[in-house]
């Protein structure tokens, strides 16, 4: 997994609430197992017709915004079905960080399992940021994991919350096999005594 420190890019302004993991890659492109590809149909309701044109109005069809990297959102990002092809899709796209007023549980932490971070911010910060996104690709705003603040192209700054573990992880680039491979010479070591202590096994 890719590590998070520090992102500075392209937010663009979702004003929703209630983004479902269908909307954000709809059921029949849940079929394949592979993380790379899915990009190309994120949002794909939204960003395509039914012949399969562009629909102009949508924000990340508009030049401004086809090389985000954030996404600015309403409450309940995620919300929804499970599938972990949502992070994926996401992820895919270039999406390295969501900022919400809040998300649903599982997705939010599928994020993290994916290299993406989700961000909760109150109500009014979430309305001073979509503003700024609203700005276009010249409003670039930065996400900095490390002092766990997000900072507007204004220069206005402010502070988030996340779990010690899940920020850990995010700056190591350690999904669950990473995690499990830190531990990979405690592991051999465990394997060697038990194969001398119970050789028939």
């Amino acid at each position: 997994m890719e590590k998070f420190n520090k992102l500075t890019g392209i937010a663009a302004p979702m004003p929703l609430v209630n983004i479902d993991t269908d909307m954000i890659i709809p059921k029949q492109f849940l079929k394949t197992i592979k993380r790379s590809g899915l990009g190309a149909n994120l949002f794909d309701e939204m960003r395509f017709t039914q012949d399969g044109q562009e629909i102009p109005d949508f924000v990340l069809n508009q030049p401004a915004y086809r090389k985000a990297e954030i996404i600015i959102a309403g409450e309940n990002f995620g919300c929804g079905s499970s599938r972990e092809h949502a992070p994926w899709a996401l992820l895919d796209f270039g999406i390295r960080s969501v900022i919400a007023t809040s998300f649903a549980d599982i997705f939010y932490n599928n994020c993290f399992k994916n290299g993406i971070l989700p961000i909760v911010m109150p109500e009014d910060v979430v309305n001073i940021l979509m503003e700024d996104a609203r700005r276009g690709e010249n409003a670039r705003i930065t996400v900095d994991l490390e002092n766990q603040t997000v900072t507007a192209s204004d220069g206005q700054s402010f502070p988030f919350e996340v779990d010690a573990f899940k920020k850990h992880c995010m700056m190591n680039g350690l999904d669950d096999i990473g995690l499990t491979m830190e531990r990979a010479a405690n592991i051999d070591a465990y394997e060697a005594k038990a194969a001398t202590l119970h050789p028939w096994v």
